[in-house]
């Protein structure tokens, strides 16, 4: 499956499929597009979307900054914008995180 990533004048955009509540916070590989993201924390006052954030910043090595939810807040479709990384860079990101074999 391919993911979908967008040039953005910062870095590029990457949609996110989040499920909160799971029992492990891991990948969960792409569906239709979208890295799908589990993590432990609950759906409530940003809780799940903070967890999201800080295990992408882990598993991607990157900085506080660089990592923005800027659609889809309450939503379990989230669009993600990286900054200072290129979708080609981004995808190799993937690649490397066994999230993609392009």
């Amino acid at each position: 499956m391919d993911v979908k990533l967008v040039p953005h004048p910062e870095g590029c955009l990457l949609d996110l499929k989040a499920q909160p509540g799971a029992r492990k916070t891991e990948f969960r590989g792409i569906q239709n597009g979208a890295v799908k993201v589990c993590v432990t924390e609950v759906a409530e006052k940003g809780k799940a979307n903070k967890a999201i954030l800080a295990f992408l910043r882990k598993a991607w090595g990157m900085k506080g900054s660089q990592l923005e939810i800027i659609s889809g807040q309450t939503a379990s479709h989230k669009r993600l914008l990286i900054r200072d990384l290129s979708p080609q860079k981004m995808l190799q990101q993937l690649k490397d995180c066994g999230l993609t074999n392009e």
